[in-house]
């Protein structure tokens, strides 16, 4: 019987998960439960027998998790029938607490609940997921893989920001990082792609989807990323507005009388693709573009000016550099963002073959010239399955 871990990334209405079996790393079955605590719920789940979609009231988390289960019953595989050896947890903020995964003990709550001031919108909600999982899978260890532990390698004067001792000291303030679950695995996957050592290799992960975030990676360890306190810093976002000017909040709290409350969900939710264009879907703002829409050009501009730039930055950080990868949604599927983003750079060394870009595939490959003196790459990413790798390295 094959070995398998659950991977559950619990939201604050949502529970995304994936059954994957850890002895040939493929998944056996995959589900997301959607609107939970509102009306009109819904769960989608696909496994080997078929599919269950139905749409229900799920009051909270521990109906929605028992209602998976209900569904793995119905279109596999039976949970009761599989060897689960592990229930792995993504957990969007460690602060500088924890630097690698770890087996789920009442200390780890507390500790991962002593963090939520830093990250109010995540931990809260992966926080119920652990807390609904431990009891439904009361014998089956539980893991906390954090999305910043891989930035943990960050050097002092990376992380570090230049504001009074009593914010740092008192109040965290400074650079964690997120998407490290992703950046770790693909910047793994490029070396071995590229037929190198990981500890010899520097690179700059290109994580773009609907959050965008790059990491300098010298030979293997994290050494300066985007985002920062919060998700919020670096790239332009489907949603979010990545670098500002941090005066601007001040001024339009004068100005136009706003809250910091509503100032930060703007900058989180209305701001980056969206609110330079009117739509955070890159596809819809290519076509905009393509149709003449001056708004639609301008977000693309600045989209791809943002990206540039910090390849820019992070090459001089690294001094020498052997690949840019792009990951992630826009960054796995999106050949113009890939090509316009990196436009400029044949000086440095980074080119891309048009040919190559251009190919439509769903494994690790490179898309510069043979000539290029820097790599450039593709590759997928696929979080739950690290999260399942690491769960059971923890376990070992």
């Amino acid at each position: 019987m094959s070995r398998h871990v659950l991977v559950l990334n619990a939201g604050s209405s949502s529970i995304k998960y994936r059954l994957i079996d850890v002895d040939d790393n493929t998944p056996s079955a995959q589900g997301l439960i959607e609107r939970i605590g509102e009306p009109s719920g819904s769960i989608h789940h696909r496994g080997p027998a078929g599919e269950v979609q139905t749409d229900r009231d799920f009051p909270d988390h521990e109906h929605a998790l028992r209602a998976a289960l209900s569904a793995f019953e119905q279109a596999g595989p039976s949970l009761n029938q599989t060897e689960l050896i592990a229930v792995g947890h993504r957990v969007v903020h460690g602060g500088d607490t924890f630097s690698q995964p770890v087996v789920i003990d009442d200390d780890v709550v507390d500790a991962i609940e002593g963090l939520v001031p830093l990250a109010p919108l995540h931990n809260p909600a992966n926080l119920r997921g652990i807390t609904v999982a431990r009891r439904v899978f009361a014998d089956v260890p539980q893991v906390a893989v954090f999305d910043t532990a891989f930035h943990q390698s960050l050097p002092p004067h990376a992380y570090t920001y230049a504001v009074p001792q009593k914010w740092r000291t008192q109040y965290d303030v400074r650079r964690y990082g997120f998407h490290g679950i992703s950046h770790d695995l693909v910047s793994r996957t490029a070396a071995e792609t590229l037929g190198r050592d990981p500890r010899t290799t520097n690179l700059i992960v290109l994580h773009l989807g609907n959050g965008a975030s790059a990491t300098a990676v010298a030979g293997g360890r994290s050494v300066d990323t985007s985002m920062g306190l919060t998700p919020l810093q670096g790239l332009v976002m489907g949603t979010r507005s990545g670098d500002i000017d941090p005066a601007i909040i001040a001024h339009l709290q004068r100005s136009a009388g706003w809250s910091i409350t509503a100032i930060d969900n703007a900058l989180n939710h209305s701001s980056g693709l969206l609110g330079l264009s009117g739509h955070n879907d890159l596809r819809e703002v290519h076509r905009l573009a393509d149709s003449g829409d001056d708004d639609a050009t301008l977000a693309l501009d600045v989209y791809c000016y943002r990206i540039r730039t910090y390849v820019g930055a992070y090459y001089a950080a690294l001094g020498h550099l052997d690949a840019v990868v792009f990951t992630a949604g826009v960054g796995e599927n999106d050949a113009r963002v890939r090509a316009r983003s990196l436009a400029g750079l044949e000086e440095l060394g980074i080119e891309i073959d048009d040919d190559r870009n251009g190919e439509d595939a769903d494994h690790a490959r490179i898309i510069s010239p043979d000539t290029a003196r820097v790599a450039t790459l593709v590759v997928p990413t696929d979080e739950e399955l690290e999260i399942a790798t690491q769960a059971v390295a923890v376990l070992a």
